[in-house]
């Protein structure tokens, strides 16, 4: 126990002892210089006398001993001279050191004169090793017989009668100095373990603090243990980790055998650790409660596996010894003894053990899944996972298959796997989902069957519905998006070339991404229906109903699917995006030669354009799709094309604007006029399209006229010009060259009106318009003859 005192009395305490060894080495030194080595012991004594001090900390009396201990290196060397020339016998010496006054001068000089004593070779190293650490046990003071064993250790580390030592004496002498350097630890333990107990209950922390910048001390001995070489395997596996062990379980101390087996993993090889991995393990479970286990076990491990990585050709050893069972069983004993360890606790050292099999034994997925099954055990008793740091383990033990296979065909193969994923949060839910996402997309992996999907699926149901208690409003639009746009990408990693199995995937897809609600189908949605639609292409031209039982995979079948998907989102509401999408399926139906199917998907984009669709601009969009798709379409009879396109034409003309309805009305002309060789080639209601779009551009000017007092640009008219060139090219006998030149003159007519507003990009365009139609006249050909009666100018 230190004196209370504050740190200037310390100071002053340091100050005083160092200048009592300074004063007393000087003359020692004296003393050596005139050989009078009665006067040389006794002021050594006196130097050494100032390490009784009881007033000083760990810190500050480290500060003195290496004052003395630099003066003990010189009265050593001056020992071995007088020996060596014979002034002095090594043994007279070693008999009268012992007769220092005070017990602790005399240990420090028998040390001293014991190591000149072993080099000297007068008396057998073990002999004098046996008796410097039984000596040493007179001091009992934690502090100075720690610091007096660790100067015994250190001037006897090179003395010590190992195998190829010049100190090597008969067979017995490695188990002498393993029992010297075994001896010296279990003492200096002790010593170390009992500072922690001695002073008032309120310094307990500081004398934690002090003993913790003491553990050195202690562990060098095993350090010293290791660098043996006759420390061979059996004498480690029966002897040294025994009686290691021991005092570290018997000591009953948190910091000592925290420390001490950390040292035991850091300074002993792996061979060694692999060989004795049973014994080792089986000191865990007695270790105090509140010992750090987890870490100690986890180094264990990352060592091991690191020790296997290295060297593949101990992997054998690592089966021979069942390593992945030992450490297994290990655990759950420690988790078992240790009731109060937390739930980030036993995780971690799951992680570890998860680490530990998957770099060691990668291709034992049934260890793996042990590992996680273990975990889901130790989880049972608890809800969805609060602690944070807990949260952070069970990812990163989650995402450690995925980073080791590349593939989540293998995660899936584990059965725990989604056990294991439930007891985590709803946030940390998605992020893991989104782990596992991103491990596909970065592996291109494809995930083949509807066995697998639906379990893929059961593992990131977090982002494609919403789970019990989530609070969508907490998340940011962007991270929606993001979220969502991952699970669209997946869906196109899903893929087989069996139609049968691609079909059952579609429709195990379609069944989870429907329970995803309104926020999510815009974004699931078109990924499956574009998916579908690569299918039927593969299956273009197979038709057939349904027979029996089984569902064959038809075209038909699969736009049944499609259908009800869309028919989703449009409750969404989302009616543009279902729109688009029946109109795509209708495009593909047309292919398939499937008239009533192309039809219907027709129908429900009318239905939705008339009920659902009310935004000027988006109606606009709409109708250009529409009559973009139906131009394209050739499988319909003259009944269901008459019908649609009166129905298109219909609509373009009731826009809100009149440029958009005359746009949209000339865009209908190509309704009646395609190039296909069965096409449709009706130039009268070509021209009745174009004539009916002038009326509206001139309806157009007329308002503009009345509004603005101005008529605006006549870009609409030259626009128009462009479509008759269009379909005068085409060869359509109603649209003659005359007509063009009544148009060209209305135009110019128009342009020069007073009323008629100024505009370079009209101007522009009619000039090129009209440099066209030179460009063909002096093209020749027949479409130049045609021309040739067109005036420009």
């Amino acid at each position: 126990m230190l004196p209370d005192g504050g740190a200037d009395d310390e100071e002053r305490w340091l100050a005083e002892g160092i200048a009592g060894v300074q004063q007393n080495a000087f003359y020692m030194h004296r003393a050596l210089d005139s050989n009078n080595l009665k006067d040389a012991l006794k002021y050594s004594a006196q130097m050494l006398s100032e390490l009784r001090t009881s007033r000083l900390s760990p810190h500050k009396y480290y500060d003195l001993y290496m004052r003395a201990f630099d003066e003990m290196r010189k009265l050593e060397m001056f020992f071995r001279e007088e020996t060596r020339r014979g002034s002095c016998s090594v043994v007279d010496l070693y008999e009268l050191v012992q007769h220092a006054g005070n017990v602790l001068p005399r240990l420090y000089l028998l040390c001293t004169v014991g190591s000149v004593y072993i080099k000297s070779k007068e008396a057998p190293a073990k002999d004098v090793l046996k008796d410097l650490v039984e000596m040493c046990r007179g001091i009992q003071h934690p502090l100075r017989g720690l610091f007096l064993r660790s100067y015994l250790s250190q001037i006897s580390r090179d003395k010590l009668p190992d195998i190829g030592s010049e100190y090597e004496g008969d067979a017995d002498s490695i188990n002498v100095a393993v029992e010297f350097v075994l001896q010296n630890f279990i003492e200096m333990n002790k010593l170390w373990v009992r500072m922690q107990h001695q002073g008032p209950v309120r310094e307990k922390e500081k004398r934690g603090k002090e003993r913790n910048e003491l553990r050195d001390l202690v562990g060098k001995n095993l350090h010293v243990l290791s660098q043996i070489e006759g420390v061979d395997l059996d004498m480690y596996k029966e002897t040294v980790l025994p009686r290691i062990l021991e005092q570290v379980v018997n000591c009953k101390d948190e910091l000592a055998q925290f420390y001490l087996m950390d040292c035991i993993i850091q300074v002993f090889p792996d061979e060694y650790h692999l060989q004795t991995l049973e014994t080792l393990l089986s000191a865990f479970p007695q270790l105090q409660p509140n010992v750090d286990i987890k870490t100690v076990l986890s180094q264990l491990m990352d060592r091991l596996s690191s020790y296997a990585a290295a060297s593949p050709e101990v992997l054998p050893e690592f089966l021979q010894v069942e390593a992945f069972a030992k450490f297994s069983n290990a655990i759950g004993k420690v988790i078992e003894a240790q009731v109060d360890m937390p739930v980030v606790g036993a995780v971690t050292l799951y992680v570890s053990l998860l680490t530990f099999t998957l770099r060691v034994h990668p291709d034992r997925l049934d260890y793996v899944d042990q590992v996680l099954g273990a975990c889901v055990k130790k989880l049972s008793g608890n809800a969805k996972l609060e602690d944070s740091r807990a949260t952070k383990q069970i990812v990163a033990l989650l995402s450690a298959p995925l980073e080791k296979y590349s593939n989540i065909v293998t995660a899936l193969e584990l059965s725990n796997y989604p056990r294991v994923m439930d007891y985590l949060d709803n946030s940390t839910t998605k992020v893991m989902a989104l782990v596992i996402i991103q491990s596909i997309m970065k592996n291109t992996t494809c995930i083949s069957t509807s066995d697998k999907i639906e379990a893929l699926f059961d593992l990131i149901k977090g982002l494609i519905k919403d789970m019990d208690g989530a609070q969508n409003d907490e998340l940011d639009d962007e991270d929606f998006k993001e979220e969502q746009n991952s699970v669209a990408r997946l869906i196109h990693m899903l893929h087989n070339d069996d139609h049968e199995e691609m079909l059952k995937i579609l429709c195990t897809v379609q069944k989870h991404i429907l329970q995803g609600g309104p926020k999510r189908l815009p974004f699931t949605v078109p990924s499956l229906v574009f998916s579908a639609l690569k299918l039927v292409r593969r299956l273009q031209g197979q038709d057939g109903d349904v027979i029996g039982e089984e569902v064959p995979a038809t075209p038909k079948k699969i736009f049944q699917i499609l259908h009800q998907t869309i028919e989703a989102l449009s409750c969404v509401p989302s009616p543009e995006l279902a729109l688009r999408l029946y109109l795509q399926c209708a495009e593909a139906a047309n292919d398939c030669d499937l008239e009533p199917v192309a039809y219907e998907f027709f129908t429900q984009a009318f239905i939705l354009y008339e009920e659902e669709i009310a935004d000027s601009k988006a109606q606009i969009t709409a109708i250009h799709l529409i009559i973009g798709t139906l131009q394209r379409m050739n499988i319909f009879g003259v009944e269901n094309r008459d019908t649609l396109t009166h129905k298109t034409t219909g609509y373009s003309a009731k826009l809100l604007k009149k440029p958009d309805q005359c746009r949209a009305v000339y865009a209908c002309s190509h309704l009646f006029w395609t190039d296909d060789q069965d096409g449709i080639m009706d130039g009268e209601r070509v021209l009745l399209c174009l004539k009916r779009a002038l009326r509206i551009a001139n309806a157009a000017q007329q308002m503009a006229n009345v509004t603005r007092g101005s008529s605006g640009s006549v870009a609409l008219f030259i626009e128009i010009l462009n479509k008759y060139l269009y379909f005068f090219e085409k060869g359509i006998p109603e649209i003659t060259n005359t007509v063009i030149q009544d148009l060209i003159e209305l135009i110019r007519t128009e342009k020069q009106s007073e009323n008629t507003v100024a505009d370079p990009s009209t101007e522009a365009f009619f000039a090129s318009t009209l440099r066209y139609i030179e460009f063909q006249k002096q093209k020749g050909g027949s479409i130049g003859e045609k021309y040739e009666q067109i005036k420009t100018t």
